[in-house]
């Protein structure tokens, strides 16, 4: 198993989609990179500089590290500076932090990769984790707690019937 940390704007339509994904075993959504322990929402929305962020835990065996990066590029804008959809703030910036520094090849890789292909640098940090810390509960799930809630990334996204 793996685990890998993914900022893409608001986390409850980036914590929807990967969960369709085989291989994708389990998802929290939380707070990660900021500058205090235990955030609240308030206290994110109010300029801890944490960014809404999924941990994602998968198996690299059904679904490789480069696979669950091109899905993550396939719904972010990655040309985008702290926004995301209607979304604006630093909360909402993208990124990928990692723990495990064997994932950062692929991490690399894969952004070089987007980059050759848009011919210009993308706003995605690339950063060792600095602290996750799981959202409040009614964060977690809360699309499928809250189906007409809103997300940034269109519902046929979220849907796509693959595994």
């Amino acid at each position: 198993m793996k685990t890998i940390y993914l900022a893409g704007g608001c986390f409850w339509g980036t914590e929807k989609y990967f969960e369709q994904f085989g291989g994708v075993v389990s998802t929290v959504v939380g707070y990660a990179n900021g500058s205090t322990e235990n955030p609240t929402y308030e206290e994110v929305k109010h300029g801890s500089g944490h960014a809404e962020t999924v941990k994602i835990e998968y198996d690299e065996g059904v679904i490789p590290t480069e696979a669950l990066l091109s899905r993550y590029f396939d719904v972010i804008d990655p040309l985008a500076v702290n926004k995301q959809g209607h979304d604006e703030g630093k909360q909402y910036r993208t990124g990928i932090y990692y723990e495990d520094e064997s994932l950062l090849p692929a991490i690399r890789a894969e952004a070089k990769k987007l980059e050759e292909k848009l011919g210009q640098p993308i706003a995605v940090e690339i950063l060792p984790l600095k602290g996750f810390y799981p959202a409040e509960e009614y964060h977690q799930k809360y699309l499928d707690k809250n189906p007409g809630g809103y997300c940034h990334i269109p519902a046929n996204m979220l849907n796509l019937k693959e595994v």
